[in-house]
């Protein structure tokens, strides 16, 4: 199977290229954020404060990373359901967010903001949190610290893996791969 390299932050470009279905390898600096943060991240946009860190370009990869064991950057790092993010997502893609990366459906209102600005939604596998925190190199508390695990990291991943589960033209995986099985 090929896999797709991205480096991060997001390429406008290479987003609109991706296309639901594509595995790709992330290499580079992104930032985790739960529920609990966005809310307050988008407080931030509502009250016309500044951001603990510029949105544009990049990705939010919705996860509480566990406490890292000696030698590691981070413990289980595996991601959470994104549904939860939804009231918050299309407020941070009009303010630039090009990526997020979580797992499950997302609202018919995230989708639309993604098209309208460009935006790509990933999914990183679930079940295999220990696996994939391998692929953290460091992670830095920026914000929120009185959240714990839920804090806003900044994460530096090399060759990170991820599904594009929902492009930038809306095309949805989890509508078009059970299609491609049904019977008729």
């Amino acid at each position: 199977m090929d896999h797709i390299r991205v480096s991060l932050p997001l390429d406008p470009e290479q987003v609109k290229a991706l296309r639901a279905g594509d595995t790709i390898l992330l290499s580079g600096a992104l930032y985790t954020a739960r529920d609990a943060a966005h809310k307050r991240l988008v407080a931030c946009l509502d009250e016309g404060r500044e951001l603990p860190f510029d949105p544009t370009n990049q990705l939010i990869y919705y996860v509480g990373p566990a406490p890292a064991s000696p030698g590691h950057a981070v413990g289980s790092a595996g991601p959470t359901t994104s549904y939860r993010m939804d009231p918050y997502a299309p407020r941070l893609i009009a303010a630039g967010l090009k990526g997020m990366m979580g797992k499950g459906r997302r609202s018919p209102a995230v989708i639309e903001a993604m098209k309208e600005h460009g935006a790509v939604y990933l999914g990183a596998v679930g079940g295999a949190a220990a696996l994939i925190a391998q692929r953290i190199k460091s992670s830095q508390v920026i914000a929120y610290d009185d959240l714990g695990a839920e804090a806003i990291h900044r994460f530096e991943v090399e060759d990170f893996p991820a599904l594009v589960l929902i492009d930038c033209l809306g095309n949805n995986l989890y509508e078009t791969g059970p299609a491609q099985y049904r019977e008729d």
